[in-house]
């Protein structure tokens, strides 16, 4: 039987993206996107929010890496697809951690450009997916980046 390990998520960017850069040309961006749902309870007429949910995200691609640095910030507004990805690193007291992430296999910019009411801007029209914007160079096939 086949498996599938696939996240779509639209939500807002708690912080502005951590950028790191590798020998090579390599670059990830990190950051933590907030998603929250709502129903309409109909008993008491209103719409009731859920608790919002915190995703860490992790773009290991260096052209949507690119995209992540230029133009998202805190409370950006982002679809993702990607995958679940689980991994362990040691503290600096040799304790073994565990984090649950997304590894962004497509991004897209999405909702309004900042301190513009009304525009959208303009990388949102250019497709930050899966493609790289042209003046960004596209990563290698099977490109990838050890942490």
């Amino acid at each position: 039987m086949a498996s599938v390990n696939k996240v779509i998520l639209v939500g807002n960017l708690g912080k502005d993206p951590e950028i790191k850069n590798f020998e090579g040309g390599g670059m990830i961006a990190q950051f933590p996107i907030a998603t929250t749902d709502s129903y309409f309870d109909k008993e008491k007429n209103q719409r009731i929010e859920l608790p919002t949910d915190w995703h860490n995200v992790v773009v290991k691609r260096p052209g949507l890496a690119k995209v992540a640095q230029q133009f998202l910030h805190k409370g950006s507004q982002v679809y993702i697809e990607g995958r679940i990805k689980t991994r362990s690193y040691q503290t600096k007291e040799n304790e073994t951690r565990w984090i649950t992430e997304v590894v962004v296999d497509e991004l897209v910019l999405t909702g309004k450009a900042p301190g513009v009411p009304g525009s959208n801007h303009p990388a949102f029209e250019s497709a930050a997916t899966s493609e790289a914007p042209e003046s960004v160079p596209t990563p290698a096939e099977g490109d990838d980046l050890p942490f």
